[in-house]
């Protein structure tokens, strides 16, 4: 049966820790320079309307370390829900490909997608989700702390698609997680309420970003403005100035804490320098572990499991 990846909510809780345990297995071996090629002769097509270094970069080296061979397609090559339907897009590269991962704008875009195509899809990323993140964080935190159980995971910024991530990400694994936003930009409703009251997690939330930081095991942010919010980008700095991660913020959380981005960054905005490239930082292993986390996701779907 075709299973598709749009939603950490998407997997079961014991599916999400098989992912986590594949992908650890799966880093040792590339780490030791041994082949592993369970994909061999498979192909993926890579939409994006939203272009992304990591994203591309992290599929593409994946899937050629599993075997397989992806193919990118620009805004230029697909004009997804323009030059043609998004139903007939997911038609036709399912009769080319193994798997397709899109990277867009629009949600709906990529249940569409999915609903149409008759090969796995994978969400690389859209306004509302960004699933493959938020399993990579998270197996980034295991490596680092051994669990999320009894951490204070701190999101401070933007409720925006990894912050939703979280909260889908706290409906299946229990964590005590901290959401600390400015009025007016926090994450979406629906999915706060689902993680609610799922009952799996702890989960605070704060207008303050002092409140949200203070004991954290873990700060995470996010860039302020993200892309296609460019003309609001201005507002934004104003209204977010408080959030910023720096010394003085992270000085709140507890001595040991790790710093997360997903990145790309605004250095000076949404973090200072002196954070990210010091000594609670992780964000580089934390972009390193998409490669892993993601090869395990592939492995996943196309066992048909």
């Amino acid at each position: 049966m075709k299973r598709d990846f749009l939603a950490v909510t998407d997997f079961t809780k014991d599916e999400i820790l098989e992912i986590m345990e594949l992908a650890k297995e799966l880093k040792k071996v590339q780490k030791n320079g041994k082949e592993y090629k369970p994909l061999r002769g498979k192909s993926m097509a890579m939409i994006f309307q939203k272009p992304s270094a990591r994203t591309r970069v992290s599929f593409e080296t994946g899937l050629y370390q599993l075997g397989g061979h992806a193919i990118y397609l620009s805004p230029n090559d697909i004009q997804v829900g323009k030059r043609e339907a998004v139903a007939d897009i997911a038609r036709v590269l399912s009769r080319y490909n193994d798997l397709i991962m899109a990277r867009l704008f629009g949600h709906e875009d990529i249940l569409e997608l999915a609903e149409y195509a008759t090969v796995p899809v994978i969400n690389g990323l859209t306004d509302l989700l960004h699933p493959c993140q938020v399993m990579s964080d998270v197996f980034t935190i295991t490596e680092k702390k051994g669990s999320l159980e009894n951490l204070r995971i701190a999101y401070i910024g933007d409720g925006n698609n990894v912050a939703n991530s979280w909260l889908n990400m706290a409906s299946r694994l229990p964590m005590n997680l901290v959401l600390g936003t400015p009025e007016g930009f926090e994450p979406d409703k629906e999915i706060l309420s689902m993680a609610k009251k799922s009952g799996v997690s702890q989960i605070e939330f704060y207008h303050n970003p002092k409140m949200a930081a203070k004991g954290a095991d873990v700060i995470y942010t996010d860039v302020w403005t993200s892309m296609g919010q460019e003309k609001e980008r201005e507002i934004r700095r104003e209204v977010f100035k408080e959030y910023q991660i720096d010394d003085d913020l992270l000085k709140l959380a507890e001595d040991e804490a790790i710093v997360m981005h997903c990145l790309p960054a605004h250095r000076g905005e949404e973090i200072t320098d002196s954070v990210i490239d010091g000594p609670h930082s992780v964000v580089f292993e934390q972009a390193e572990n998409r490669l892993h986390v993601q090869k395990a996701i592939m492995v996943k779907l196309c066992s048909g499991e």
